[in-house]
């Protein structure tokens, strides 16, 4: 399977500017460059924040850029989504028990999408109904592997800032992984930067934004990174799982 995966493009009303970048003109950059290259790609994941402030001038752009992408696609929502609005701005996105989650089951393996919005919060959060649903999904998989994307890594990253708005009650959350064992890896967005490594035995990666980037900072406070925005090229087959970190052109 080749699943590609671009998070965090926190897209406003077209022409709006962010951390001094254009958030559309950079995800129309990074959509450009993935039809050019990876119109094979089994699906192609925006994992969560979609917009900015949640506005439906922002959701209706993502809406317009996405018309002519040629990949199947799938959209995921992180804390600065509005739940609501989405759904209504995109009724064809699956969607289950009220949540925007589910499940792609490719040639490889199973894909589980997970909702962490925890509206009104920064902090991720998966309530028990969305516990139930990710066990019930789990328990279905049996012996094919498992591959998890959400927004909001359940793992501390060690920059205390991001850590503090990580997903909440991660023991919780891994409770439910470990009845069945058959996760592969967990891939997340939300803190705007790549890194890779594993969580209590499970592979573990995260990616940069399309827009705008958080600084290598260990201190108590954020810094804006000068990263180039990226994606990720992610294959995985029998033998496992290989990400590959690419940093698409821009035009500033």
């Amino acid at each position: 399977m080749k699943i590609i995966q671009l998070s965090d493009p926190h897209l406003m009303a077209p022409g709006g500017r962010l951390h001094g970048s254009d958030p559309l003109d950079r995800l129309e950059a990074c959509l450009a460059d993935i039809g050019r290259n990876h119109a094979d790609a089994d699906l192609v994941v925006i994992s969560g924040d979609l917009t900015n402030d949640g506005e439906r001038a922002a959701y209706a752009a993502l809406r317009e850029a996405l018309s002519g992408f040629v990949p199947p696609w799938r959209l995921m929502l992180g804390n600065h989504d509005d739940r609501a609005l989405f759904v209504e701005m995109f009724p064809q996105t699956p969607a289950e028990r009220g949540f925007v989650q589910s499940v792609f089951d490719g040639s490889d393996g199973r894909l589980i999408l997970l909702d962490t919005l925890d509206s009104g919060h920064v902090e991720g959060r998966l309530c028990p109904a969305r516990l139930d649903w990710l066990n019930e999904k789990l328990q279905e998989a049996r012996d094919r592997p498992v591959f998890l994307f959400m927004h909001h890594p359940p793992f501390r990253i060690h920059m205390p800032v991001l850590d503090e708005v990580k997903l909440a009650d991660a023991d919780t959350f891994h409770d439910v992984l470990l009845r069945h064992g058959n996760v592969g890896h967990i891939f997340a967005g939300h803190v705007h930067r790549l890194i890779a490594g594993s969580w209590r035995g499970i592979p573990v990666s995260t990616l940069r934004s399309t827009n705008h980037q958080s600084a290598l900072d260990f201190s108590d406070s954020w810094r804006l990174g000068h990263e180039p925005p990226a994606y990720a090229v992610i294959f995985i087959d029998a033998d496992g799982v290989v990400v590959h970190f690419h940093d698409f052109p821009v035009a500033g």
